[in-house]
């Protein structure tokens, strides 16, 4: 089952969003990870202040601890994080 999560920047964290970055695109982007497409949640001025990520998950309790894994989310970066379950139909990757 594939989940769009959204994940909203503390205030004021860019530079710990900046620290992490590189952890956390090698987590993302790992051969057997479950993220599908993530990108940076944009200010209007075009800094970072978010994630979005639609990630491969069997069910809720399975995507939880996926995202607990995430180095962003260790260094306890975001203020909140949301999920809804997701259907791809525009472009999907075959398989998906």
């Amino acid at each position: 089952m594939l989940f769009a999560v959204t994940c909203t920047d503390r205030l004021g964290a860019l530079d710990m969003r900046l620290k992490h970055r590189s952890e956390h695109l090698l987590w993302a982007s790992a051969e057997d990870s479950p993220v599908k497409m993530a990108g940076p949640l944009l200010s209007a001025e075009g800094d970072p202040v978010g994630s979005l990520l639609i990630v491969e998950a069997e069910d809720e309790t399975a995507l939880r601890d996926i995202l607990a894994t995430d180095p962003y989310a260790k260094a306890d970066l975001f203020s909140d994080v949301f999920w809804i379950p997701f259907k791809w139909t525009v472009k999907a990757p075959e398989g998906l």
